[in-house]
């Protein structure tokens, strides 16, 4: 393996999805939080916590401006971590990865880890708006969506090495891996918060992170894939002494 290649294509590859992550967030996410924001900012006035003044509006938009400007490069950086997770799982699995071409089994790799340890997760844990739900739960919500990762993306691992040892029984697995997420639906606990937003707002929020999340993951298997098939970091450097 080709060392210093194959991070060049981790960070290349992760960087450019991660940005692409980043755009997407800025044209169809944003538009869902500054609706949620504001519904929330209403609810401050009314109760009194906050007044409507000139200072106020203000300060909101520097916040505003200042979390949208730093969209992109956000999803830059979590694009680089993902994709380091993605290029060493990929670096241990090629061989074991169904198709011909490097690009392929990219795709299917990527495809495989979005619905591990993202969509199920997501089934069970949705997303929500920043300003949805107790903000004394939020360490909790975060433990719980965590813990329902780990445990999804293990499970998958241990179903994939189960399934080199049952190699002609292969939708037994696929069937106890089902199994296995089903029994850790019903045994995790549900959101803790109750839901006062209206739930047009937060579906379409859900929606179109689902889409640009799944476009991430989409584009880092064709970058990456695309990456490693043309310059092959799994190939020794051959000596032209030899």
């Amino acid at each position: 393996m080709k060392t210093f290649l194959f991070i060049l294509i981790v960070i290349a590859s992760g960087a450019t999805a991660g940005f692409i992550l980043g755009g997407l967030n800025l044209i169809f996410v944003e538009p869902s939080l500054d609706q949620a924001i504001g519904i929330e900012n209403q609810h401050m006035f009314a109760s009194g916590i906050e007044k409507d003044t000139p200072e106020f509006r203000a300060q909101y938009n520097d916040y505003r401006t200042w979390q949208k400007s730093g969209q992109v490069f956000a999803g830059g950086i979590f694009g680089i971590s993902i994709g380091s997770l993605f290029g060493i799982v990929f670096a241990l699995s090629r061989n074991s990865l169904p198709g011909k071409i490097d690009i392929k089994k990219s795709l299917i790799l990527a495809g495989i880890m979005w619905a591990c340890i993202y969509f199920i997760p997501f089934l069970k844990y949705p997303a929500n708006p920043p300003t949805v739900g107790d903000p004394e739960t939020v360490v909790l919500r975060g433990i719980l969506y965590l813990t329902f990762i780990t445990i999804s993306g293990f499970g998958a691992v241990g179903f994939y090495k189960l399934s080199k040892k049952l190699k002609t029984r292969k939708f037994i697995v696929v069937v106890g891996y089902a199994a296995f997420i089903g029994i850790a639906f019903v045994a995790m606990p549900g959101n803790p918060d109750k839901i006062t937003t209206p739930m047009d707002l937060v579906n379409h929020f859900r929606i179109m992170s689902v889409f640009t999340v799944s476009l991430y993951w989409l584009s880092l298997g064709l970058i990456f894939g695309s990456l490693w098939n043309h310059y092959k970091p799994h190939k020794e450097i051959t000596s032209s002494f030899n």
